[in-house]
């Protein structure tokens, strides 16, 4: 079998546009999983906001892993064991907030399951607190309320106002932290070589594979670097056109259960 692991993005790719796990896509990965292949849901949405869909596909039984905060921390589902997890610095996390604030934005992290946030009202910190089926916390001071350690901070806001939070940050943490949109609303804020193709690359050395046997399925600007390093790459119909640059394969929508399609054409 020339495929032997698939990574599959979560949001546009294998929900559908109500955030829900279609039953077609379900199916093919019982049966990906039957051939031996190696499952991985690679999103930047935190741990708690995966594991939903870690659940319905049952991968605490059957096997799989789960790649959090777009690499930042990856989790073994059968054993529960954390295989790798890189933390952002105090400093700079004190700087995120506080460009955000200059520049009219929200940063946000998370605790335990849910959202942590300055504001409960602000329709794109609802909009990542839907996408990960919980709600907001608000807080007063967030960089006085988060003494853990965080693996990932969100700014989000209009894309303009993004821009110079962006470039504030790599400026002063080069080398450190990276900053990258996933959407044009949502900027990922994680430390320094933290993203989908380094932690695959990590995760595939553990369990023996090697990156010319994986596919990779994505829509959004945080699946391209694992798209670079596929064997199959794969962009959904739905995806940003600067994606699909990088796609071998053009699959139907995530409305039409693009990755079972996938699935059937190259693993079944």
């Amino acid at each position: 079998m020339k495929y032997k692991a698939l990574a599959l993005d979560l949001d546009g790719t294998l929900t559908d546009n109500n955030k829900k796990l279609p039953e077609r896509n379900k199916e093919a990965i019982f049966k990906a999983i039957e051939k031996g292949v190696s499952v991985i849901l690679a999103s930047g949405r935190p741990l708690f906001g995966i594991t939903p869909i870690a659940k319905e596909l049952d991968l605490s039984t059957r096997g799989g892993y789960i790649l959090a905060y777009n690499g930042g921390q990856i989790i073994d589902c059968k054993t529960g064991e954390c295989l790798y997890e890189k933390v952002l610095p105090r400093d700079c996390m004190e700087d995120v907030c506080k460009f955000a604030r200059e520049n009219g934005v929200y940063a946000l992290t998370y605790e335990d399951t849910t959202v942590v946030c300055e504001s409960d009202e602000d329709p794109y910190v609802i909009k990542e607190a839907k996408c990960n089926y919980t709600t907001v916390k608000k807080v007063e001071s967030l960089i006085d309320f988060v003494d853990y350690p965080v693996a990932k901070f969100l700014v989000v806001g209009e894309h303009t106002k993004l821009l110079p939070v962006q470039k504030a940050i790599l400026e002063k943490y080069e080398g450190k932290v990276d900053a990258f949109f996933s959407e044009e609303y949502f900027l990922e804020v994680v430390p320094a070589n933290v993203a989908k193709d380094e932690s695959l690359k990590i995760l595939l050395e553990k369990i023996g594979l090697e990156t010319d046997e994986l596919i990779a399925c994505g829509d959004g600007m945080n699946d391209i670097p694992m798209l670079k390093i596929a064997g199959l790459s794969v962009v959904m119909e739905n995806g940003y056109d600067e994606v699909k640059k990088y796609a071998d394969v053009i699959a139907p929508s995530n409305e039409e259960c693009g990755v079972a399609q996938i699935i059937e054409d190259y693993i079944l």
